[in-house]
């Protein structure tokens, strides 16, 4: 779910020109994420943003992390919503070509991992738009 949420901000800061989520909410069964928006999304916007976010997913993209001084790391990356007491040293994720971020949460190794992105729901209100999704995980065979 973590690294769809990464896929989803990606798409939606290239698409509508937006900051990432202000607040998520990741579940194995369904996730949220709420966004400072100016309006509902369109059934076609919806559908544009599920198909990007499922192209990139399906492109196979390592996801990798290194670590940064945190002074470096705050003259390239928003570190708005990593917690006040993070150490000297922030982890970045990256996310083949598509995406980077500072970020504590867990990730699978490769995109292929994540599954079929849908979207569940969207709503909005006094300038939040709220998407609500899920993952049609692939099969693991034993």
């Amino acid at each position: 779910m973590h690294t769809a949420e990464h896929i989803l901000n990606q798409t939606m800061v290239r698409v509508f020109g937006i900051e990432r989520a202000f607040s998520s909410h990741l579940e194995r069964k369904k996730s949220k994420c709420d966004y400072i928006f100016d309006r509902s999304l369109t059934h076609d916007e919806e559908k544009n943003i599920e198909r990007q976010v499922n192209e990139q997913l399906k492109r196979h993209l390592p996801v990798e992390e290194h670590w940064l001084s945190k002074e470096v790391a705050e003259k390239n990356y928003n570190l708005k919503k990593l917690p006040e007491e993070a150490e000297d040293e922030i982890r970045i994720v990256t996310i083949g070509d598509y995406d980077v971020c500072p970020c504590i949460g867990a990730h699978v190794k490769n995109t292929s991992e994540v599954g079929e992105f849908v979207f569940v729901s969207t709503s909005y209100e006094a300038g939040v738009l709220r998407i609500r999704f899920k993952l049609n995980r692939p099969e693991v065979l034993n």
